[in-house]
């Protein structure tokens, strides 16, 4: 029976919904096609079907992911200020919920190591959706050049990526609630002290007695 483009449209959708939870939770490697085709309700044919190669459904995961990652955060600003924008992904981001939802977080903390490993197609796919998420952060930053508001959206993802990656890895409890937040604080704190000083200016004129 012929599939309609709307059903062929679905199963692509959920090849690649299973490919990247699959991916993030046990890794690229050591992840099968059966196992995606088995998750999403196909075949080994029908998820052939769509895609050539394991490599294809990798690199049209990381960017159905990435995507996917982009439009939360867009719908997180939604009607608020940067500076509450950047403080709720944040919190989220360095959170234990988020610590202990690999299959359903963010790819970049989740496989940036495998991805390193990848194809230049899969590489791509990644370095892609890394360059919109930290266009997304620039514009949340204080500083007043672009530039610096870039160089800043760098550093405070390093910061978030690298926090949620040693908090998963430890063994002790303590230690990776530890590491989540102080790795928050660090963000935050850096973006509050970088703002502009004219804006700290008006700021403290506001606070000041009399």
């Amino acid at each position: 029976m012929r599939v309609t483009k709307e059903k062929a449209a679905h199963n692509r959708e959920e090849i690649l919904t299973s490919a990247a939870r699959h991916f993030r939770e046990a890794g690229i490697g050591a992840t099968g096609v059966d196992s995606i085709a088995e998750d999403a309700g196909l075949t080994h044919g029908g998820l052939y079907s769509q895609f050539g190669s394991k490599q294809e459904i990798v690199a049209e995961a990381v960017r159905f992911a990435l995507a996917k990652s982009k439009r939360a955060w867009q719908r997180t600003a939604q009607g608020k200020p940067g500076s509450k924008v950047l403080s709720d992904i944040v919190t989220y981001y360095l959170s234990r919920a988020h610590r202990d939802s690999a299959g359903r977080g963010c790819l970049i903390a989740a496989l940036s190591c495998d991805i390193a490993r990848e194809p230049a197609a899969v590489r791509r796919a990644f370095t892609s959706g890394l360059r919109d998420a930290l266009e997304l952060l620039a514009g949340l930053m204080p500083d007043e050049t672009p530039a610096r508001r870039y160089e800043e959206a760098i550093a405070a993802f390093a910061c978030m990526v690298g926090g949620v990656i040693l908090a998963r890895a430890v063994n002790d409890e303590a230690l990776s609630r530890r590491i989540l937040k102080s790795a928050a604080r660090r963000v935050e704190r850096d973006a509050i002290e970088r703002r502009p000083i004219r804006r700290r200016l008006r700021a403290s004129a506001r606070t000041s007695p009399g």
